[in-house]
């Protein structure tokens, strides 16, 4: 059959495609106290069940982005559903942890390739201006609203059948998007050039030996052997990158696309804000089930307050962005999450849920709501059409590996404040309340970024919502 390129349907698919590669940035939350016993995880290698599939997707963004202008943006489309959806198979039936750990690296993988394609889809079939916007709009939504189902959708399902279920959900997922992709997606143009292979494996091996080293640090400490090794060669991976980058005749990171004040502030703005949000998860599902004795579904009902509201301000960022302006929108949306996360951060052994977790969580969830919209946005901040798939690329990588970093930094800040005549409850209500306040420290810090780098040029708003005004 023909493809209609219906853009409504075009729509669908890529935020239906996304939602599966945010969902699983989140599911497996509520059910980390399971998998954390069952296969005998300490706290800090815990953090690797995730790890594994933020930094794969992170680090290999950029390159599936390339590849998607080289081998053309709906073949890599298929091929990225195709990989994720076998490898989440797999997930689900990993026997032991290192398997489940290879299993969320190859996942990771085939987020990234698909994830910068259907943005890049979305650049390419939707028009600058009003439509552009209310696309990016949804899709940004499906961002926030993707990472805060997944919690709810992972506690149900690992309380009534196992936290191995929601990943043998994406098999269908995958294949259903796979059949409508060929009937509704025409085929993308290529363009002439080559992979950047250096880039791609100088920046992922870099980017993991930093993460590796801050783990390493959580578990031992800064002065052994394996953590100052890790970092040596992190900074020299890192730096090779960059050379490369700087040299490369086709960089999978054009610097060009740092010149950009705005574009410069959004990125940063999100590696910092997701970092700050993937400790909330992590931290707060292992508060409602080790300290409050929640069960998986109550925990993951529990996120319901935040889950709620950041779906209905979704919906209406588009119009509060019309009213007010990105830069207002943003700047509100980075402070109630950072008022909310304060507050969360002071829960006690005998909190009550109501007041000290399910109202942060309305900020938090209202913040996010606000945020993710026209962060995105600012990131696409006039993007030439021939660096559309490496300005989405760049997007994606700064979301993931911010992930990854934040929940590092914040795993080694919890186990570092742990005293040794600390154990049992007391020991992990400290971890908690401790990473909370670095997610604070973080959203505070995305905060002065988007006042400095973003809120000081209001005249220029980013061409997802110029029509907006």
């Amino acid at each position: 059959m023909k493809p209609t390129n219906n853009p409504n349907a075009l729509l669908a698919i890529i935020c239906i495609s996304y939602f599966m590669v945010i969902l699983d940035n989140s599911i497996i939350f509520t059910g980390l106290p399971l998998i954390e016993a069952s296969m005998r995880f300490t706290p800090a290698s815990l953090a690797w069940v995730t790890n594994a599939y933020v930094l794969v997707f992170g680090g290999f963004l950029l390159l599936g982005a390339r590849a998607g202008d080289l081998l053309g943006r709906r073949r890599v489309f298929l091929v990225g559903l195709t990989v994720f959806g076998i490898s989440s198979a797999l997930v689900g039936l990993a026997p032991f942890s290192e398997w489940l750990i290879a299993a969320r690296a190859v996942q990771g993988l085939g987020a990234a390739i698909l994830a910068p394609s259907s943005m890049a889809l979305l650049t390419e079939h939707f028009e600058d201006g009003h439509q552009r916007g209310r696309a990016v709009a949804a899709y940004s939504a499906v961002a926030g609203i993707g990472a805060s189902a997944g919690l709810v959708i992972g506690g149900i399902l690992a309380d009534t059948i196992s936290w191995r279920a929601g990943f043998f959900l994406n098999v269908p997922i995958a294949v259903a998007m796979i059949v409508a992709a060929l009937r509704v997606i025409g085929t993308s143009p290529r363009h002439e050039g080559r992979f950047d292979l250096i880039g791609a494996v100088s920046g992922t091996a870099g980017m993991t030996a930093l993460v590796f080293g801050i783990n390493n640090a959580a578990e031992t400490s800064w002065t052994t052997l394996t953590t100052i090794g890790s970092m040596v060669v992190a900074v020299i991976l890192l730096v090779v990158f960059v050379l490369n980058e700087a040299r490369a005749k086709q960089p999978i990171m054009p610097l060009r696309l740092f010149a950009n004040r705005q574009r410069v502030g959004a990125y940063l703005t999100r590696l910092l804000y997701l970092g700050a949000m993937f400790g909330f998860f992590f931290f707060t599902t292992q508060y409602m089930q080790g300290i409050l004795h929640f069960s998986p579904l109550q925990a993951g009902f529990g996120f319901l307050p935040m889950s709620a509201i950041n779906f209905i301000i979704a919906l209406l960022v588009v119009r509060f962005v019309r009213r007010f302006g990105g830069p207002t929108v943003l700047i509100a949306g980075v402070t109630l999450t950072g008022i909310g996360m304060a507050w969360l951060s002071l829960v006690g052994p005998a909190s009550n849920y109501w007041w000290s977790v399910a109202l942060p969580m309305t900020l938090i969830g209202t913040g996010q709501g606000l945020a993710f919209a026209p962060m995105t946005s600012f990131g696409l901040t006039q993007v030439e059409p021939k660096d559309a798939g490496a300005a989405s690329g760049i997007v994606n990588t700064f979301h993931q590996v911010g992930s990854g970093l934040g929940l590092s930094i914040l795993v080694a800040m919890g186990s570092a404040a742990n005293a040794a005549t600390v154990s049992g409850q007391n020991a992990l209500l400290q971890r908690i309340n401790v990473a909370l306040v670095g997610s604070t420290i973080l959203l505070s810090v995305a905060l002065v970024i988007v006042l400095v780098l973003i809120a000081r040029n209001r005249r220029h708003m980013p061409g997802a919502f110029s029509s907006a005004g």
